[in-house]
């Protein structure tokens, strides 16, 4: 797994009340929301948004998805969201982590798992595209 802090962003969030189950609690599902903000701007940090992914010729559909909920998260809670990419040779592998603004405690973990699909043939890529690389800033392996 990679390890290098320029693969890594981190957005901060306020909980927003349309979050939240009748208990002022974050439901389990908009976890998944909060992953997708972090992931889209690291994403756009290496100037390979989704649209960028798009005009390259490709798609990256999320083929799988963890989370550990180690706290709950709660109405107007200001938390930080950091992902980082741990692999991007044959897939992109997001890893997140989900952390109290205030306190630092960390209250979530999770991933994803991306792989290339071509646009036009919907073919699988076994090998990350090279414009990914080239956007990482880093050499194919």
């Amino acid at each position: 797994m990679v390890s290098d802090p320029r693969l890594s962003h981190e957005v901060e969030l306020v909980v927003s009340f349309h979050d939240c189950d009748p208990m002022g609690v974050v439901w389990h599902g908009n976890y998944m929301r909060f992953f997708e903000v972090a992931r889209e701007a690291l994403l756009e940090k290496f100037n390979y948004g989704y649209r960028e992914m798009q005009a390259s010729g490709y798609c990256w559909p999320v083929v799988d998805l963890r989370v550990k909920y180690r706290a709950a998260i709660t109405y107007e809670q200001h938390i930080r969201v950091r992902a980082a990419i741990e692999e991007y040779e044959n897939r992109l592998r997001i890893a997140y982590q989900i952390f109290d603004a205030r306190s630092g405690q960390r209250t979530t973990t999770g991933y994803t798992i991306q792989v290339a699909v071509a646009e036009g043939s919907r073919e699988l890529s076994f090998v990350s595209p090279r414009i990914l690389f080239d956007r990482l800033g880093v050499a194919p392996c």
